[in-house]
């Protein structure tokens, strides 16, 4: 089915992709736009928002590109006002930004903590903050509010192998965030979910965790976390924005303040 994001528009933050390759928000972009939404793609990498939108562009997308700290205030309210400028809607926000530090919490820095907790939990509570008013606004004239879509992962309800603290706290915290959300802003046009992806085989886990599992070795790092997987496969960034599709749809009108495991099983397993 074509079309289900027909007269929409999304931002989606963190829309590049950190490597080679697709990662979770150059995916969510590039297929929201194939459902006929008009993309608003945000990352703090210029160069990569514009190889996103030259994806966009190659399947007769549209896609404006916009450069932001998403961890900053007034870069955030600047993006969100220019999306409104463009576009004069917000229907879909889709916080994809996040980042990831190896320790625990004895060898994580403060610094490092700070740094993990701003990028991947105030982010989402700034757009929110600019965009939930808009999308209220819209609910009120025209019946149509909006839909919010955060990434979280399957580490803030698991443990799966790998020590990163801030990582886990700060995505527990989004799963929280999440609900607070959702229940205060249902009756006023907004629904909000998150998605907890699993172990998944993107850019950024290749960037990030090579040396935790592996010594750097990308390759064997992809073995050991295929190992882990129930399927036998990690998972990749386009089950991840099927999920963020779905939600971000009108087919999910009556679903908010869900934490949707896409993980191939592996939060079913007691080891």
């Amino acid at each position: 089915m074509a079309g289900r994001l027909d007269g929409k528009v999304a931002i989606v933050t963190g829309a590049g992709s950190i490597g080679p390759g697709w990662g979770n928000g150059k995916a969510a972009a590039a297929l929201f736009a194939r459902e006929g939404a008009k993309i608003f793609a945000v990352d703090l990498s210029l160069d990569a928002a514009v190889e996103t939108k030259a994806a966009i562009d190659a399947e007769g997308g549209d896609c404006t590109v916009h450069e932001a700290d998403v961890s900053r205030r007034d870069e955030v309210k600047a993006l969100v006002e220019r999306c409104v400028k463009t576009y004069g809607r917000i229907d879909i926000l889709h916080n994809n930004v996040g980042i990831l530090d190896v320790g625990g919490p004895v060898e994580t820095s403060e610094e490092s903590w700070d740094r993990v907790i701003r990028v991947n939990l105030k982010s989402m509570y700034l757009t929110c903050k600019f965009v939930l008013p808009q999308m209220v606004r819209q609910f009120e004239h025209e019946g149509r509010g909006g839909a919010i879509v955060n990434i979280g992962s399957i580490a803030a309800i698991r443990w799966i192998g790998v020590p990163y603290i801030s990582y886990a706290a700060s995505k527990g915290a989004a799963m929280s965030f999440t609900r607070a959300v959702a229940l205060e802003y249902a009756g006023r046009g907004v629904r909000c979910n998150c998605i907890l992806p699993g172990l998944m085989n993107t850019p950024m886990v290749h960037k990030g965790l090579a040396g935790a599992y592996s010594g750097g070795d990308v390759e064997k790092m992809v073995a050991l976390r295929d190992a882990q997987c129930p399927t036998g496969k990690m998972g990749d960034a386009w089950d991840v924005a099927y999920a963020a599709l779905f939600l971000a749809s009108d087919e999910a009108k009556y679903i908010t303040g869900v934490a949707l495991p896409v993980d191939g099983g592996i939060t079913l397993k007691s080891v």
